[in-house]
């Protein structure tokens, strides 16, 4: 191979990385997107779509829909965006508050931000009595169903909620996940002007959980702490009676992140 051939293959290679974020870029935009749309939003053949796609769904960036010929963005780029810095902020900032919020409740505490249309878990500490051993960092969980996604989903307007659960039926994954777009609006609503929200067995049985928003230094929702327990000891009334204590950990997270005014607990 001479010089001039490696230039070329090193630039095709360069030309591809580029269409391959084209064709994310259409992904991120417009949800569920054919390979002939694809290829005339970005103007290549779509031979070229179809290998790109396939090289992406191998690294779980894509995935082909129940639709055949239509492709959306995966997981894989959600546990990406959990890498990205405001991770390393968010964690660095409020860890220590989780652990001591954890020892103390004996529950487990997460941190999680929005990323598409799931609630991904950032930092997680575990307390003496908390049970199992699940590692929920980097997981992407269900917004309408547990308390971290309800939070974050509270602080968005009633068409921004819309648009960020999409067209489709809420999944139902307990006999208590709220699967009404009315009744979940409600409850957000509540959720907001209380300042934490809980869910009770709504994405999986026996697990409750309680969370309070984590403001950036602008005043705006960046995040959500969350206090998870089983229900055997979690109880609803437990839940209530640490509202106070999660709010004041997430505001010191808060605090911690640049944001002065103080949230003051809703009875």
């Amino acid at each position: 191979m001479t010089k001039s051939d490696g230039a070329r293959v090193t630039d095709g290679g360069v030309q591809s990385v580029d269409r391959a974020f084209q064709v994310l870029e259409v992904l991120a935009r417009n949800g569920e997107v054919g390979v002939s749309a694809i290829a005339a939003e970005i103007g290549v053949h779509k031979s070229t779509v179809s290998r790109l796609l396939a090289s992406l769904e191998e690294h779980e960036m894509v995935v082909q829909t129940y639709d055949r010929g239509k492709y959306r963005l995966s997981l894989g780029i959600l546990r990406l965006a959990a890498s990205v810095p405001e991770r390393l902020e968010i964690t660095e900032q409020g860890h220590a508050v989780c652990e001591r919020l954890a020892a103390k409740l004996g529950e487990t505490v997460n941190v999680a931000v929005l990323r598409s249309r799931f609630a991904i878990h950032l930092d997680q500490a575990r307390g003496p009595a908390a049970v199992g051993t699940q590692n929920w960092i980097g997981e992407p969980t269900p917004l309408h169903a547990t308390a971290s996604g309800k939070i974050l989903l509270a602080h968005l307007d009633v068409q921004q909620r819309h648009e960020v659960l999409g067209a489709a039926v809420l999944e139902r994954f307990t006999e208590h996940t709220i699967t009404s777009v009315e009744t979940l609006d409600e409850e957000l609503d509540a959720a907001r002007s209380l300042g934490y929200a809980v869910v009770v067995e709504e994405y999986e049985q026996g697990l409750n959980a309680i969370a309070a928003p984590i403001r950036d230094y602008d005043g705006r929702i960046s995040a959500a702490l969350s206090v998870s327990g089983p229900v055997y000891r979690f109880t609803e009334a437990r839940m209530r009676a640490v509202v106070p204590e999660v709010i004041t950990a997430a505001a010191e997270i808060s605090e911690r992140m640049g944001f002065r005014q103080a949230i003051t607990p809703s009875a």
